[in-house]
């Protein structure tokens, strides 16, 4: 039975055992949420550079199995003398030949060959248009959608051509090159897509 006096140690007890037990209640449901901030391992991984060995590209052929990188296929090819040159030759049917859009490629592949090596191509496969993967034509011959066919890339979904650096046909639903991912070589047969050497 209750005198009526107030037991203060009591209530300080109770009061700051509640608050103890509030602020590790408001802790322990703070830290899902601040971690819900940091990136998974899986969406790092999506965006990492890719190591790859070059060693065995065959000219003319793209690598396979075929990378990916940031979950888009790459095209890396070795391309010869003949297609070099060919890269070379009358750009009149490329909408960009000079690479000008300095966002589709980094500043070493805005060149004739988009690329830092001429042999070596490098590019995401991925249509400009609508995101679709063109097929490789490599052979120099007529072809049913382009009768001067140079060889290069054509997009069955849409009909959009590149030759065989990414550049684009002009007058095709493709509105740009392929785009060049950054990329180094560590040596001759291997290189890093997805950095540059300098910010490496």
């Amino acid at each position: 039975m209750s005198d009526g006096t107030v037991n203060k140690s009591r209530r300080r007890f109770l009061i700051g055992s509640t608050s103890l037990v509030g602020a590790a209640g408001g802790v322990g449901a703070a830290i899902p949420f601040v971690g819900s901030w940091s990136p998974s391992a899986k969406a790092l991984a999506a965006g990492a550079p890719i190591t790859i060995d070059i060693s065995r590209l065959d000219p003319g052929e793209l690598m396979g199995p075929m990378p990916a990188w940031r979950g888009q296929p790459v095209f890396v090819m070795l391309r010869n003398e003949e297609t070099l040159a060919s890269l070379r030759e009358n750009t009149n049917h490329l909408a960009d030949p000079s690479s000008e859009k300095a966002e589709q490629q980094p500043q070493y592949a805005q060149n004739e060959f988009r690329s830092r090596k001429p042999e070596i191509m490098i590019m995401v496969g991925l249509c400009t248009h609508l995101g679709c993967s063109p097929k490789l034509f490599a052979e120099v011959e007529p072809q049913d959608f382009d009768p001067n066919w140079k060889g290069g890339f054509f997009c069955p979904c849409h009909g959009s051509m590149f030759d065989l650096a990414g550049r684009v046909f002009l007058g095709v639903p493709a509105p740009d090159n392929l785009r060049v991912p950054p990329h180094y070589y560590v040596n001759d047969d291997v290189v890093v897509i997805g950095i540059d050497a300098e910010n490496s």
